[in-house]
């Protein structure tokens, strides 16, 4: 944390920790826009947590995530669901980025329906 601070200076950390609030906010809106996803949180930081419906669609969407490895998201277990977790940890996250993770969501959900 002092080399952050130390590097980028207050307003500079605050930049970055905005900056990936409102890209946990993007994919949580893209996502959540998408038929069959449901976004189980409140997103006021940098984590997105996921549903596809039942377990058993939400454990396979998440294993073909992984298993194309596009993006990393990770399975996880939450209020008594399985859930797919998305965490915006890398201060590169950008748009085009948010994009990727969008489609790598839509992409599996489709193969997932369509097995």
């Amino acid at each position: 944390m002092w080399a952050a601070l130390k590097s980028l200076g207050r307003d500079g950390v605050a930049a970055q920790v905005g900056g990936l609030a409102a890209a946990a906010a993007a994919i949580a809106a893209g996502l959540g826009a998408l038929d069959g996803v449901e976004v189980l949180n409140d997103v006021g930081y940098t984590q997105v947590c996921l549903a596809f419906g039942d377990d058993d669609t939400t454990r396979a969407v998440t294993a073909r995530i992984i298993e194309e490895g596009k993006v990393w998201m990770s399975g996880s277990h939450w209020r008594d669901r399985h859930i797919l977790r998305v965490s915006v940890s890398n201060w590169h996250t950008a748009g085009e980025d948010v994009a990727t993770a969008v489609d790598a969501v839509r992409s599996a959900l489709a193969a997932v329906r369509n097995s």
